[in-house]
This record gives C-alpha cells, structure tokens and sequence, in this order.
C-alpha cells in the first residue's frame, strides 16, 4: 500500500521545540567544503576556460561534520566521532564544530580531507577534492570503536555518515549498531556502499535515487512504483528494517518493514544549491526521533528541512527558527506569515547573507495589484536571490494618494502581495503624518539588503533612500516599468464603467 503524507505544520513545528536536550553520537567520514564565490566576465587567454574573479570564501564542516552542524543548529546535543588530520585544517574542523569535536580523532596518517568548489552566480565551475581514502589501520579503527562503545549508551539515536573514506569499516559498522542496539536508541545510516547487508540492524537508511539503484543491482528509481520496487527488494536483502529513499525534485518516500510505502512530495520552491542536503535530512530525521517522534512525520520533517538545505547556497546547517519559520507559513493563512518587524527582518536577511545570498528590496503602495506589478516584481527577483518588499502602511498611502486611499488596510494588501512567488518576505514602513520622512529610508538603514531596485525614469540623486544604501556598501538598480499599467489607472476606469 502506498499513501500521500501529509502532516500538520503545527505538529511538526512542536517536534523542532522537542529536540533540545536530546543527543545525538554522529560516526563518519568528516572534511572541511569549501567554496570560491566570483564572477566570470572573460576567458582565459591561456586556455578555453572562463576566469574566475574571487569575490569571497566560505568554509564549513561538511559529511558526518555537517550532519553535526544541522543537529547543532536544531538545538541537539551532538557529539562526532571522525577522523582529522594533525594538521590547521582540522584543527579548522574542530573549531566549526564547537563541544561537538571532542570525540574527533587526529591522526599522522593521512591529512584532513578537502573539497573546494569554485562557483560563479549559482553555477559550480569546478570541484578539487584533496583527500586520501581507504581502510584504517587496526589502532585507528579499535579507538573509533572504543569511543562509539563509549558515547552511544547516553545518546538518544546514532547516525552512521558514510562517505566511503574508510571510517565506517565494517567492524565499525557492527559495533556501532550493536552498541545503539543494546542501548534501545535508533540507528540512521546515510550510506555509501553498494553492500548493504554491511548496514544490517540499522533502523533507516537514506539512499538517493542513484545509491537505491547501485544497492539494487541497477533496478530502475524512477516512478513511484519503481521506487517501492526497489526498496523493498533492498529491505528483503540487508535486513536493514527500513528505507527512506530521497528523489530529488519528487520528494521523498518511506518503505516500512511491512512493505507499506508513504511519499512526501518536495517542498523546496527553489533550488540554489544541493550541497550537503542529505546531511541535513538525515539529522533531522535523527533529531525528530530522538525527541520521540513517530517514524511518518519524522520523515514529513526531514523532507520540510530538506527543501529549506537547497535554498541556500553552499553546505547549509538549517537553524531550528528558519525551519520553523517555513513550518508557520504552512500553517498561517494570515498576512502574519510573511511579514516581518525591522528586527527580524534585519536577522533573516543577515542569515540569508550569510549563506551567500544576494538579497533584494524594492517599495510600493500596491493597493490594487495588476500585471505592471507582477511582472515588475517578477524582473527584480530575477536580479537577486531573495526579495524583500518594503509595503508603504496605511497612513504612509493616505499622505501619498490622498484620504480616499488605501482600497485595501495593510494586512490585507500583505496579503496579497506576500503571497507572489517573487516576494519572500514584507516589511512596514512610512510616515505617520504629513511632513515626516515617508519614504524607506528608516527601513533600509535598519535592515540593510544588498541591492534596491527602483522601476521608472528615476536618477541615483532623485533618491533620499538610495544614498542610504549607497553609505553602507548596498547597490541601487534602476529598472525600466511596464507601461500602460497603473493602479490609478485602474481606479478610474472601474469609476467609468460602474
């Protein structure tokens, strides 16, 4: 039997509050990403290769230290059992990762493992991984044992990162699982060998399309049908008890011990970057049962953090508030859902910032949307990754257009328009009365987007609010306007023909 799930935002949302407290041991392979943003405006004349202007740099913890981080950001108490080098990068790697690197093991043997990539705009360039892989020696393996054995009867749920460097050995597999076993606590397991009888015991494991194909003998993963297909023949095989398989663009789906399936349809509405993804839905998939979550909407939670990892750009811990945040607006129908005060606005826009996101603003009345709008609003999305539109409230309209204006009170026009896929978040401003500053020049200062984009025959000078931005370091765009399309326009003639 296979079924659609769907699970209530305001439940899920009380799993996330849940999950403080709770601790989770994560054993693997660990490295450090790290990623070259720039731009390419010309080709090298030494080769047919496009030149990469280095713009900045953004390192983090990424495989079993990344599904550290995303346990972190959910409040998890988290504990990693890896292996670094004896060298500044994994010192690095000890320093991303807090109180969770005190079961890190650093080694002589082999340095700590590297993954650079070079990206311009939302494009990846390139990838060099620096690393050595293969098996452990038999010292190496006995103290990751050693320590599993010891961190995992006080954990609330394991997860096992294989990435196929050579931490998660079989002997190492066995103990863990034998430990988690003993002590009554689920085991996840995000897998990257084709034997999966290695994982047996396991409570879940997380393959992608390509990995349940490869562990299935090359059976096809595309329909639904194929999925379950393949799932089950991998259940009957590893004694493995059961399977959350994720697909991409079409989500994800459970296979149960009994054969029962359930998929979960994707949730991302945009994809920057599926870089680290997988970690960030096995940790929240731990996460969820570790705070007692039944197995269906652990996975409905997993699938909602999943969708929030590929919004961003580059390795993404996906914080407790930005996953909630997403859940609030699957749960509200109000204008509440997308608009912010200054303050908080001010924070997600830091944090998208922070993720290497170019974050857009632009201002209006907007009282009756038209097409000039949407398709305005459409273009300035277009120029930036994130777009903030600052809505004028409603006695900042009345000194604009006068006492017959606004149509339509602030909430409900935040409404309206928060609810375009071009918007991604709403905030107030304007004057209170006449003769007060009425334009976003408060707001900007107080929130500080990258880019603000104004539509019409303006000039930089004729703008009190982009000399704001221009002091910080933002940018002013001037865009052109959709003619024949107002909303002044629209009144008249709805006067003419009523």
């Amino acid at each position: 039997m296979a079924e659609k799930m769907s699970v209530a935002p305001e439940n899920l949302g009380k799993i996330v509050d849940s999950m403080a407290g709770k601790t989770v041991v994560v054993i693997g392979d660990i490295m450090l990403d790290s990623f070259i943003y720039g731009s390419t405006d010309r080709m090298s004349p030494e080769a047919p290769v496009p030149v990469l202007l280095k713009s900045r740099e953004k390192t983090m913890a990424g495989g079993a230290g990344n599904a550290a981080a995303n346990l972190q950001a959910l409040g998890v108490t988290t504990q990693v059992i890896a292996l670094i080098g004896n060298d500044a990068h994994g010192q690095t790697v000890r320093d991303l990762l807090g109180s969770a690197a005190a079961g890190l093991i650093a080694t002589d043997s082999r340095p700590t493992a590297i993954k650079t990539r070079y990206v311009a705009g939302h494009q990846q360039l390139l990838r060099v991984d620096e690393e050595i892989s293969g098996d452990l020696d038999a010292g190496l393996t006995a103290e990751i044992i050693k320590r599993a054995e010891s961190l995992i009867p006080s954990a609330d749920a394991v997860i096992l990162s294989d990435y196929g460097k050579g931490v998660l050995s079989a002997a190492v597999i066995k103990a863990a699982i034998q430990a988690a076993q003993n002590a009554g606590i689920p085991v996840l397991v995000d897998p990257k060998k084709k034997d999966y009888s290695l994982y047996k015991g396991a409570d879940i494991v997380t393959p992608n399309k390509k990995e349940l194909s490869e562990a299935t003998g090359g059976m096809a993963v595309n329909s639904d049908d194929e999925v379950i297909a393949a799932s089950k023949a991998l259940l009957s095989a590893s004694g493995i008890k059961n399977v959350v398989a994720t697909r991409s663009e079409k989500g994800m789906s459970l296979t149960l011990q009994d054969g029962d399936t359930v998929h979960y349809g994707a949730t991302a509405q945009e994809v920057f970057d599926v870089s680290g993804a997988g970690d960030t839905v096995i940790a929240t998939l731990a996460g969820a049962l570790a705070a007692g979550a039944d197995l269906e909407a652990a996975v409905a939670l997993a699938n909602e953090a999943g969708g929030v990892a590929v919004s961003y750009a580059g390795t993404t811990a996906v914080k407790a508030a930005a996953l909630k945040d997403v859940l609030n607006k699957g749960a509200q129908t109000s204008f509440t859902a997308n608009v912010r005060n200054w303050d908080d606005a001010a924070a997600q826009i830091k944090d998208w910032q922070s993720q290497g996101l170019k974050v857009g603003f632009t201002n209006g009345c907007f009282d009756i949307v038209h097409f000039g709008h949407v398709n305005y609003l459409a273009q300035a999305r277009a120029r930036c990754d994130k777009l903030v539109l600052g809505l004028n409230h409603d006695a900042s309209v009345r000194i604009l257009k006068g006492p017959e204006r606004p149509l339509h009170d602030q909430n409900s026009r935040a409404a309206v328009i928060g609810a375009l896929a071009s918007v991604d978040m709403v905030v107030f401003f304007g004057a209170e009365q006449d003769g007060e500053d009425n334009t976003p020049s408060a707001a900007l200062d107080a929130i500080r987007p990258d880019v603000i984009f104004k539509g019409g025959d303006y000039t930089i000078d004729q703008l009190p609010e982009a000399q704001v931005v221009l002091a910080y370091g933002g940018e002013v765009d001037i865009m052109p306007l959709y003619e024949g399309h107002s909303t002044t326009n629209t009144i008249n003639k709805m006067k003419q023909t009523g």
